[in-house]
């Protein structure tokens, strides 16, 4: 696609900042969710923190890839089971420290590995007939989020309500995506979310004033909690950082070498099945940006980003961070790939941290108002690996069945699940239903190909080319040459 600010490009000061606060809004509300969810297991995590590790976790990855990757790392869903199960078994705070380090050193080993013997395997395991739908399946079993989002506002029960005012900030968007001026075409979230906010605020005004439920669809909460008992806290406050409650905390589950042991199977399986999510997610954004990531700044680069960033950030932040779909969706839709504007959108993270009515502000986004941004944002990953598909030949049986099958095993929800949790009542190890879908795909495409890896290239043709001889209007047919 046409970028608008290229990775090297650098805005204007004042353009950058609101670039980076569109970032930041992107990727804040799955950031600052997780860190609720840890809380829910029975251990204190706090958002504030959670995104401070972001922010830092980001800057890491930018400094290891050579800042030639613009993709913001944010708090993981993949590692909930883990950290349930760690919690569970009364390893505490340190419990999931030793976690997110093992799962980043596997990221570290594997970076190393490639260092020595390359990354041209990635290309031949994952050509576009596996990366192309392996893409657009990430953004499709999202959708579910998103909509979800809409119908209940993060709740349980359906309220037509919050359909619309999701469907306004999707439809604001597009608007000013499409029809806005240059600026405006930067900015197109800040434009949409701003807008479902005031129309979320005005209907939860009204509901208010009327008694009608189902208007009330902005939580007021986090401004109560904030501002109840006005301090200085109210204006700043310290992230309760992670490492510092690690410190705190006594009489906890001895962490003797089986503790140790046993941590490092909960976690490390999990760290190995996401490097199928970080090799698609930089085959998507290099197909964005057009770049190929996975040569440079080499998958060994990323990776070990990948890895630090994450056992930083949750030094910080308690929660290991990966990269996030939203960010690679935002610079998909504004054509803004500036790497100073994710470094500064870092900075802000880190930055606004402290800054108590900020992290109030963001908490009290109502989710149907992120559901219809996340419309847009998980559509465009999905089309960018449906764009990969465009030099597959999907008349060719052998590319169908491996398109087909990674499309309906990842959508389908497919996972391969060990042992049980009591505290979640889910699996202890859980293979997501993208690596399963990966892991098929693959298989299936050794088999149609006879044992090798076929690209779903090698046997595309352009299609009949119909011409019509116009003195004796005879049809006659014939084809393009092969490319």
């Amino acid at each position: 696609m046409k970028l608008i600010y290229d990775i090297g490009d650098k805005p204007k000061f004042s353009q950058t900042v609101v670039f980076a606060l569109q970032q930041m809004i992107a990727i804040m509300a799955a950031t600052l969710l997780v860190p609720m969810l840890v809380s829910g297991y029975g251990l204190a995590a706090d958002p504030a923190a959670a995104l401070f590790g972001a922010g830092i976790g980001t800057i890491v990855y930018l400094l290891c890839t050579k800042r030639k990757s613009p993709v913001f790392l944010g708090s993981s869903f993949t590692f909930l089971g883990a950290y349930a199960a760690s919690i569970a078994q009364n390893y505490g705070y340190w419990g999931m420290l030793i976690g997110i380090a093992f799962a980043g050193a596997v990221y570290v080993i594997i970076a190393l590995i490639i260092k020595v013997v390359g990354s041209g395997w990635v290309n031949k395991l994952m050509p576009p007939v596996i990366i192309g739908p392996i893409v657009a399946l990430i953004g499709l079993s999202l959708s579910g989020t998103a909509t979800g989002w809409l119908a209940t506002n993060g709740g349980a029960d359906y309220n037509l309500m919050t359909i619309v005012v999701g469907l306004v900030t999707f439809l604001a968007i597009v608007i000013a995506s499409v029809k806005g001026s240059k600026t405006i075409k930067l900015i197109p979230f800040i434009i949409g979310i701003g807008t479902g906010y005031v129309l979320a605020l005005i209907l939860t005004l009204i509901g208010n004033a009327a008694g009608i439920e189902a208007f009330k669809i902005l939580d007021f909460t986090p401004f109560v909690n904030a501002f109840g008992n006005f301090s200085i806290t109210s204006i700043v406050d310290f992230p309760k950082f992670f490492f510092l409650k690690a410190f705190e905390t006594n009489g906890q589950y001895p962490l003797d070498a089986a503790a140790i042991g046993n941590i490092a199977l909960i976690y490390v399986p999990i760290a190995v099945v996401e490097l199928a999510q970080h090799i698609a997610d930089h085959k998507n954004l290099g197909n964005i940006i057009g770049r190929d990531l996975i040569t440079d700044p080499g998958l060994d680069k990323t990776l070990m980003g990948d890895g630090l960033g994450s056992v930083v950030g949750g030094i910080f932040g308690g929660c290991a961070n990966t990269t996030y779909g939203e960010s690679i969706g935002c610079v998909a839709i504004t054509g803004n790939a500036s790497i100073v504007t994710i470094f500064t959108a870092s900075l802000g993270c880190m930055i606004l941290s402290f800054f108590t009515p900020f992290v109030a502000l963001i908490n009290s986004i109502p989710k149907c108002v992120m559901g219809g941004a996340c419309i847009a944002l998980y559509g465009f990953i999905a089309v960018s690996g449906l764009q990969m598909l465009k030099r597959v030949d999907l008349n060719n049986s052998k590319n169908l069945f491996v398109v087909s099958a990674i499309l309906v095993t990842g959508i389908g929800g497919l996972t391969f699940d060990f042992g049980f949790n009591e505290i979640t009542n889910g699996p202890i190890l859980s293979i997501t239903s993208l690596a399963v879908a990966l892991i098929v795909g693959i298989i299936t495409n050794i088999i149609v190909n006879n044992g090798k890896l076929g690209t779903g290239e090698e046997e595309f043709e352009e299609a009949p080319v119909v011409v019509v001889d116009e003195p004796n209007g005879e049809i006659q047919q014939s084809k393009k040459d092969k490319k």
